[in-house]
């Protein structure tokens, strides 16, 4: 590689650099660590408050390359020194000329750019708060998060006659008689008894059983209760409508739920066209009595502060979701900072809880954990329990039990065109693509969605040897080698699998949903699992679609299959961490195969997301 300059345009090796960029940003820039869009925002700031200390613009360009990364804010004694190139290469970047931890911070805080955390400060772009670098418009997302949170916590608590509170819990759990309806029939009371409340847990739980009954005792208390049920995407939305339909209650429980229906959480605030504002704000409220968030883990700081602010003060707020799995694509990991932030005692919720048949440990900040695993057993559960707790030994324990529900392929060379010890997940691939083929050639839609989601090919990276586009691209020749069931030189050909990619709220569709092409009377149709009723639509009428024979762990999230096969990249991988395996390992319900090394399941589990973040101390 040339030494980065200050007004070359393109280093030998093909990275864009910022011509404008001083020589510790032009050398960052070079190194892939920059982007020339944190190069250029630093400069603009750099104007703006006349700064010239090269330490606090590199400062100042990290932080908004944080942001990209998921990160509210740097943390300047623990900048990750490994990153990712444009073609998900890692890049080794400990030799650059990182400043010391001291000086530097020290210089951002003598710096005319950065205020400290007093909110009565203006006109600064950064802030330095507790050693953590933001800039200003997320320091004060989080500040407005926090102080709402706090507001709903200092608030009386709801009104509730507790005769009829305890009566539909002894209805509903059968008098909480096992640990895990005990469990749930808790989660339940806390959520009646306080403005916020968090349900937590892994795949499988019972959450969804849990809001259900929780909505069906709201309810009993006031059948008025105006609530609103939402999630991030419009798939997790549409699985949550599903999912509640399909939980059993007793009759009269059930009929309190009838009509209600999820949305994004985009859609409930009511975006304006062409602005980033949204209808419903701090002046003008949501007209809900109880909104239900789920797959909270994916909603980003700035969208959670945007909720909060729209919320009325004598609204319920049910935040639901697993903080082990993956966190928002944005900014922000709030559903982990709140389960895992210390929180006092409370006794008034406690001794409430008491009155109503829930006893149990004090409740700290509204959080429950439900951590009993429905959806599967085994070497699964305990290979996802190993991983959620950091322990790699009994990892790897479960991985080479020799156990049929889970399949470790060690040590094949991914980076060659065909790996050895992969003929089981070729096999598997083509099977289930080719049964999928055939349903839909005979046009039975439930069949080929069935199919379809028999086995789903996970990876950690985008491109690369170890990346959904050269494994999507082989597992299209291991099908043309086997011989296609459907003649493939049409373009809708029955049997593709499909990924959406964009939202259609007119249509139905949204952003994650997968579904496959079956053949019709009327042609062919492109095909989705909309609860008992397959949901289709004429193919040439969906705006964003892919072909779908890999996809990201972070597409998968929300989603289940039978078996699944993640393809795990080397050790050294910043994308490798605790959450994505652990995210991937509970997609699956009968099976899951990890190829990859030890090396790398070691380095995962010991890897928990590094996203910098101020909100969990400050709560």
């Amino acid at each position: 590689m040339s030494a980065p300059t200050a007004t070359g345009e393109l280093a030998e090796d093909g990275v864009r650099l910022e011509v404008r960029a001083t020589d510790l940003l032009a050398e960052f820039n070079a190194r892939g660590v920059l982007a020339p869009t944190d190069v250029q925002v630093a400069h603009r700031l750099s104007r703006l408050g006349g700064e010239t200390d090269e330490q606090v613009l590199l400062a100042a360009a990290l932080t908004v390359r944080a942001l990209r990364a998921g990160s509210v804010c740097l943390d300047l004694e623990k900048v990750d020194r490994t990153v990712l190139a444009e073609g998900d290469e890692v890049v080794d970047t400990s030799d650059l000329r990182w400043p010391e931890p001291g000086p530097w911070l020290a210089a951002c805080a003598a710096s005319p750019l950065v205020a400290s955390d007093d909110p009565t400060a203006t006109g600064h772009p950064l802030r330095l708060v507790d050693g953590l670098l933001y800039l200003d418009r997320y320091w004060r997302q989080e500040e407005q998060v926090r102080t709402a949170l706090a507001v709903r916590a200092a608030a009386t608590p709801p009104e509730v006659d507790d005769e009829r509170l305890r009566a539909a819990l002894d209805r509903l759990f059968r008098g909480g008689a096992g640990a895990d309806d005990a469990a749930q029939r808790r989660a339940v009371a806390v959520s009646a008894l306080r403005w916020t409340s968090v349900l937590a847990g892994g795949p499988g739980t019972g959450k969804t059983t849990t809001v259900a009954t929780l909505l069906a005792v709201l309810r009993d208390q006031d059948p008025t209760l105006r609530v609103a049920l939402a999630a991030p995407t419009g798939k997790a939305a549409a699985r949550l409508q599903e999912a509640l339909a399909e939980v059993e209650l007793p009759p009269a429980d059930r009929a309190r739920l009838t009509g209600l229906s999820a949305s994004t959480i985009h859609r409930l605030l009511g975006p304006i066209h062409g602005s980033s504002r949204f209808r419903f704000d701090r002046h003008r409220r949501l007209p809900y009595d109880v909104v239900v968030v789920d797959e909270t883990s994916m909603v980003s700081l700035t969208l959670m502060a945007r909720l909060l602010e729209a919320l009325r003060p004598d609204a319920r707020l049910v935040l639901v979701g697993d903080p082990d799995q993956l966190a928002s694509v944005e900014a922000g990991a709030v559903l982990g900072d709140l389960v895992a932030a210390p929180a006092d005692p409370e006794p008034t919720l406690d001794t409430a809880l008491d009155r109503v048949g829930s006893p149990g440990p004090s409740v700290r900040g509204g959080v429950t954990v439900l951590d009993r695993t429905w959806r599967f057993h085994g070497t699964i559960a305990a290979l996802a329990a190993a991983i959620r707790v950091g322990d790699a030994d009994a990892a790897m324990a479960a991985l080479r039990a020799g156990e049929h529900d889970v399949v470790f392929v060690e040590d094949a060379d991914l980076t060659v065109r065909d790996p050895a010890g992969l003929a089981a997940l070729r096999q598997e691939v083509v099977g289930a693509a080719s049964e999928t083929e055939l349903a839909a050639l005979d046009g039975d839609a439930p069949l080929a969605l069935d199919h379809l989601d028999e086995h789903r090919l996970l990876c950690a990276h985008r491109r690369g040897p170890y990346g959904v586009t050269r494994w999507a691209a082989d597992v299209e020749r291991w099908l043309l080698e086997a011989g296609p069931v459907a003649d493939r030189d049409e373009e809708w050909y029955p049997g593709r699998p499909l990924l959406v990619t964009t939202n259609d709220h007119d249509r139905g569709v949204y952003n994650g949903d997968t579904g496959v092409v079956v053949a019709t009377a009327k042609g062919p149709r492109a095909v989705f699992a909309r609860g008992d009723a397959p949901f289709e639509i004429a193919p040439s009428l969906l705006d964003g679609v892919t072909t779908v024979y890999a996809m990201t762990v972070h597409r998968a999230q929300g989603s289940q299959f039978a078996r699944v096969s993640v393809i795990l990249p080397p050790a050294e991988s910043p994308l490798l961490t605790r959450e994505l395996l652990y995210t991937a390992v509970t997609r699956a319900r009968v099976r899951v195969r990890l190829v990859g090394s030890e090396e790398a399941v070691r380095a995962a589990i010991a890897r928990p997301i590094g996203r910098a973040s101020g909100l969990r101390r400050r709560l």
